[in-house]
């Protein structure tokens, strides 16, 4: 099955609700799309995304570097064109552009694998479970008052949602711990409370903010250094009680398991866009298996509904919709009791809205 045709286009799409927290404001996200024809006559669809910046980058590697490299290769073999594109590229990896590229056509290939097998992604990436707790994030943004984060927090845990994510890192610690304290006495003992406070922090600042929060029993602590810390993060991991959770800034595998060999992730968040594809993205979910350490993937709710149902070790899909304004559904099903269920169609089971694509998209 070979490869005849691959394009690129981007679709930029503004935030549903205004979205905040330590470091920045979501201005909008740029969705980069990956087009792959066959000569079997199937096109799969992949997708990835940058924060504000750095899109047309991303589609400048594709266009010229990493697309023309497909054309008259064997759309099966998955696990060879990753290598072969990062090798091509590798003056420019490990890095964000080249990682975020490769994603794209990743999920393209990954995408035309389970149509060609008729069968979805989370059975071809390994079938784990049928369904995945989801908690929510949409409500918890940094800029939101006390009585907001409560009332959105109460109706998540109305609608059987087991966990809530609030952003931490305001400048006064005293702040977050009104917040996170507030969010507890309404929701009681067992509702689930991550905090986030990506990436804003010193070690010395989040071991400090750790023991003002800690009573409150957080979930995890995510992203509060630098994601290059690895040893700030270790010595907070050591320093607290609270779960320790990164993964959502790390580009390779090498760079998670560096963090699970030195103990500095208790949680690990790979992102399917960031690690470069669902190929690598089932290694690092696989690694932290081996090392007893759970997943819990970062954004793209669309496509990690799919990757946590495929991997035995996830625990949660978090909940904050980006795709409704290009796609025909929701998003992600989700029943009774907080539970998120993946797509059965064949293939990426993302039902893209082409018509509304079409309309957004800009070629590079």
């Amino acid at each position: 099955m070979r490869i005849v045709r691959a394009r690129t286009y981007k679709v930029d799409l503004v935030p549903e609700t205004p979205r905040t927290d330590a470091i920045q404001s979501f201005v909008k996200q740029e969705t980069v799309f990956v087009e792959i024809e066959t000569d079997a006559g199937i096109t799969g669809t992949g997708y990835t995304y940058t924060i504000g910046t750095g899109g047309h980058s991303v589609m400048a590697l594709l266009h010229h570097d990493l697309l023309p490299v497909l054309v008259g290769q064997d759309a099966r073999q998955v696990e060879a064109i990753w290598q072969r594109l990062f090798w091509h590229t590798h003056a420019t990896a490990v890095g964000a552009i080249t990682s975020l590229a490769l994603a794209a056509v990743d999920l393209a290939l990954w995408d035309v694998r389970c149509k060609a097998a008729g069968q979805p992604l989370w059975i071809m990436a390994g079938g784990a479970k049928p369904q995945v707790p989801i908690y929510n994030t949409e409500g918890g943004w940094l800029h939101l008052t006390v009585d907001a984060l409560v009332a959105d927090a109460l109706a998540a845990q109305a609608r059987g949602w087991s966990g809530v994510k609030v952003k931490v890192g305001k400048p006064d610690p005293v702040e977050d711990r009104v917040r996170i304290g507030a969010l507890r006495e309404a929701l009681g003992p067992t509702m689930n409370i991550m905090i986030d406070a990506n990436q804003s922090m010193t070690a010395a600042d989040a071991i400090r903010r750790a023991a003002l929060l800690a009573e409150f029993d957080p979930f995890w602590f995510e992203e509060p250094l630098p994601a290059e810390d690895i040893g700030g993060h270790a010595l907070l991991a050591r320093a607290t009680t609270i779960p320790i959770a990164v993964g959502e800034s790390l580009y390779s595998l090498s760079h998670v398991r560096e963090y699970l060999a030195t103990g500095g992730a208790g949680i690990v968040q790979p992102d399917v866009a960031r690690i470069g594809g669902i190929t690598p993205w089932l290694k690092v979910a696989h690694l932290a298996e081996a090392f007893n350490v759970k997943v819990a993937p970062h954004f793209l709710m669309e496509i990690h509904v799919s990757l946590s149902a495929a991997v035995p070790n996830a625990i949660y899909v978090e909940h904050i919709p980006q795709l409704r304004a290009i796609t025909r559904s929701d998003g992600m099903r989700v029943e009774a009791g907080g539970m998120a269920v993946p797509p059965d169609a064949p293939g990426l089971g993302i039902d893209w809205d082409r018509d509304a694509i079409e309309r957004l998209a800009v070629s590079p």
